[in-house]
């Protein structure tokens, strides 16, 4: 065998050898991305999850078209975890919390699983649902803030991730005050789960979230307004 025969096999086995490790080194952060990501999520490989779906305001059981969206948006999130979901009406969904992952998409005023997880997990939540026309016509306190929709200018939503106990499946809230601002939040877990994961791990966490001219942006624009995890989870005093 000449020098140059013994060079270029030389040559391909370490180029074998580099393409070997890049392939394994990129193997193993994916495998370790998908993990993070599925425990945050509480979707280990061929586990089953809940949507609960709210109804349209006056469809007779309709999903509003931006819920739909969303509901699309979390079933491809769900698939790349590995995990199967099972999507569920508001009215039917009567079952405890903990034993699969929920995904709750709507107002309480539409979906009363929703009204059932703030009565319970977050009992310094309130949101107006009244039907009359006013300012504060599904606004939500949340301690002694109130924050007021203006259609199409600002709308709020919140974005919780709760648990109730060791080992228990997580509960992800997506609460908004127009049906465009549930896939807005829903959007904002999209491209924020790992710094939210990095930041709160397997704790419970709530946020809300201000969507920007949904008018001109759609569910694009959203800003964090602020943590409210700890007024969240305090009842609201009587006099307020």
């Amino acid at each position: 065998m000449t020098d140059d025969i013994r060079n270029i096999v030389l040559g391909v086995v370490a180029a074998g050898i580099s393409a070997s490790l890049g392939w394994l080194a990129r193997t193993y952060l994916w495998r370790r991305r998908l993990r993070r990501k599925q425990a945050f999520f509480g979707l280990p490989g061929n586990s089953e999850c809940l949507l609960v779906v709210n109804r349209e305001a006056g469809g007779d059981g309709a999903v509003h078209r931006y819920d739909v969206s969303a509901l699309l948006e979390l079933a491809a999130l769900i698939k790349d975890c590995g995990a199967h979901a099972e999507i569920v009406q508001h009215d039917t969904a009567r079952q405890g919390f903990g034993e699969r992952t929920e995904f709750c998409l709507g107002g309480p005023y539409s979906n009363r699983r929703m009204a059932a997880h703030l009565n319970s997990l977050l009992p310094g939540v309130k949101v107006d649902t009244s039907t009359e026309s006013g300012p504060d016509r599904g606004s939500f306190q949340i301690g002694s803030e109130r924050y007021r929709a203006e259609g199409g200018v600002t709308e709020y939503v919140l974005l919780a991730r709760l648990t109730v106990g060791e080992g228990a499946r997580p509960v992800f809230l997506f609460c908004g005050q127009r049906a465009i601002t549930n896939q807005a939040a829903t959007r904002y877990l999209f491209r924020h789960h790992e710094k939210l994961a990095r930041k709160h791990g397997g704790n419970s966490f709530c946020l809300l979230l201000k969507v920007v001219n949904s008018l001109a942006y759609g569910p694009d624009v959203v800003e964090l307004v602020a943590d409210v995890t700890r007024a969240a989870h305090e009842p609201v005093p009587a006099a307020a």
